[in-house]
This record gives C-alpha cells, sequence and structure tokens, in this order.
C-alpha cells in the first residue's frame, strides 16, 4: 500500500531577486517591486510530502517526528527570520526566487530521506502564489 504523507511548516525570510550582471534598469524592469535594494519578506508555508509504502509493523510510512526533525533542522533553522540573499550560503550566486527556495529546500531535505521514497515540495511565498517542486 503506498500513501503520501505530509508535514506543514513555515519560516519568514527576506530576500532580493536581482542579478548582479544587471544594470539597475534592468533589474527594475525584469523582477519590479521584488527587486527593492532594501529587501522585502515573506511568510513562507511549507508542504513537505513523502511518498511511500507502508510499514507493515508500524503502520507508518516514515515517522512523522523525524520528518517533522528533518525539516526544522534544514529548513527552519537555516532559513526562519534571515535573510536568504545574505545569510543562506546556498543562494550567493542563486536568485532567491520561489522557484530556486523550492528547489534547495528539497536538495537538503533529500539528502536526509531515504532514496526508497518520493519527495515532493509545495512552496507558498503567498497564499496565492506557490511552487511544487518533486526532483525532476
Amino acid at each position: 500500500m503506498k500513501v503520501t504523507v505530509s508535514r506543514k511548516a513555515h519560516f519568514n525570510a527576506a530576500h532580493r531577486l536581482f542579478r548582479k550582471d544587471w544594470s539597475d534598469e534592468k533589474n527594475q524592469m525584469v523582477f519590479g517591486k521584488c527587486n527593492n535594494p532594501n529587501f522585502h519578506g515573506h511568510n513562507y508555508e511549507l508542504i513537505v510530502e513523502v511518498t511511500g509504502n507502508v510499514n507493515k509493523e508500524t503502520g507508518y510510512v516514515i515517522d512523522m517526528k523525524i520528518l517533522s526533525d528533518i525539516i526544522y533542522e534544514e529548513i527552519e533553522v537555516a532559513f526562519d527570520h534571515k535573510n536568504l540573499n545574505l545569510d543562506v550560503p546556498e543562494f550567493t550566486e542563486l536568485i532567491p526566487t520561489a522557484e530556486h527556495i523550492a528547489y534547495v529546500i528539497w536538495n537538503k531535505i533529500r539528502k536526509r530521506i531515504e532514496l526508497k521514497y518520493e519527495l515532493n515540495i509545495i512552496l507558498y511565498e503567498t497564499p496565492r502564489n506557490f511552487v511544487s517542486y518533486s526532483g525532476l
């Protein structure tokens, strides 16, 4: 029996969307208000989905406490109340768009989840803007 279990988390973070190799004018044209040189923030909502076979002995796909600890250690500690551009090494050369943030989160969690499980990340930047990434 294959089941998907999900864990929800959140973090607050600031970022700025811009490319160092573009002019101020081009950055403003492409990224608009998200290019604010003083940064801006979001209250991100994260859903981590793990799909796998239910263990016949435990009834679990994965122990949710373990998943919760992974999310806390890998994501909340690293991202919460941080400036993604300045405080998170993965964004030194990577623009912290929702797409890239989801990709980074997926990779950080993937290294802690056994490969027998499928992993999907859904990241809400706002209640109406969200992305998902499953490693494909």
